[in-house]
């Protein structure tokens, strides 16, 4: 069997992209789940890491197996038929949400790091969005395939940069008070579930497409240490800046602080990030609705938007303090089937 390491690491690549969001991109998402936790969130950041290797790769295998066209298919086999459906029902809602926070997110990134309109972000996101929908998977791949090696390069600077920083040693042992500490136990898992339940909108059809299970699995594998080391990455420089939960794109302030020169770049990169995860749920969503209802790709594509817009409306904060924790724990369910459920690959 001809090993297809090229289509593995675009497979890598769509994974990554499709989980490292708005949240995550920005370093928000890490502050929410982990950072703010100091040493006890990169003990679970290392549980979450190997979540996604372990499980992100069987569930790509797994639906290739069954040659599941979207989630709905994918979910039907995991809980049953009439569970199923309501999964979906949720599902759907919950990447309306997230796309709206994408969105925000996007904003954010114009308000807060280029002092312009927040809608302008929005819009232009949206515009940039229907260009690559209509290219299709293939867009979906070349997207992520130039960002996500930029994300991992720019990880790796920031980490390597706060090392050097006096004192990291401290900070890193550092275990602050929270009057909700008990989460720190169960975020790798309500982490790992929300980004997993999320991204198999995106990576069910994917991995269904390619089929190859030695590609799927590698490129799971592989999605699965980028993201622990950008996790890792993100950690080390985060715990780094006094009151990291006061700011929007806390990654974008470090690098600001400690890397002016490529701080521009990063914040083209940080976009981009947003713009695949964004890509990737409407991608997702489009194929969903299609399922219900066969109507043409840009109509549905433009009724997710607005209602996308009309929920971003929310500041980009709140959105993701309330609404990323809240589908964490409902994808907890899905996550545990998942785990459990038996898979034995076909021979071939």
């Amino acid at each position: 069997m001809k090993k297809n390491w090229n289509q593995a690491f675009q497979i890598a690549a769509v994974y990554v992209g499709t989980v490292v969001g708005a949240g995550f991109a920005t370093g928000k998402e890490i502050v929410e789940f982990f950072s703010r936790f100091g040493f006890f969130g990169f003990i679970s950041i290392l549980m979450s890491g190997y979540l996604f290797v372990m499980i992100g790769s069987k569930m790509m295998r797994m639906a290739a197996q069954i040659e599941a066209k979207s989630y709905q298919e994918f979910n039907e086999y995991l809980f049953g038929k009439w569970a199923g459906s309501v999964i979906n029902i949720f599902m759907l809602i919950m990447l309306l949400g997230v796309s709206a926070v994408m969105l925000a997110g996007a904003g954010a990134v114009f308000e807060e790091q280029l002092g312009l309109p927040k809608n302008l972000g929005v819009f232009l996101t949206i515009f940039l969005s229907y260009l690559v929908m209509l290219v299709g998977t293939k867009g979906l791949f070349a997207v992520n395939t130039f960002i996500v090696p930029l994300m991992i390069t720019f990880s790796l600077i920031l980490m390597f940069l706060s090392l050097q920083m006096p004192h990291f040693l401290e900070h890193f042992l550092f275990i602050p008070h929270a009057a909700d500490g008990w989460k720190s136990v169960i975020a790798p898992f309500s982490y790992a579930a929300l980004n997993l339940g999320l991204a198999q909108a995106v990576l069910v059809p994917v991995a269904t497409e390619v089929r190859d299970d030695w590609t799927i699995k590698w490129g799971g594998i592989l999605g699965g240490l980028a993201l622990t080391l950008i996790l890792i990455g993100s950690h080390f420089t985060l715990i780094m800046l006094p009151n990291l939960e006061l700011y929007d794109i806390p990654m974008a302030i470090i690098m600001k602080n400690l890397a002016p020169f490529f701080y521009w770049i990063f914040v083209l990169v940080i976009y981009g990030e947003i713009f695949t995860s964004v890509i990737g749920n409407v991608f997702g969503l489009d194929r969903q609705l299609q399922q219900y209802m066969p109507v043409p790709t840009m109509l549905s594509v433009t009724a997710i938007f607005v209602v996308s817009y009309l929920i971003s409306l929310v500041n980009y904060s709140t959105l993701l303090s309330y609404l990323y924790p809240l589908f964490g724990y409902i994808c907890m369910t899905f996550f545990i089937l998942l785990w459990m459920k038996p898979f034995t690959p076909n021979e071939k």
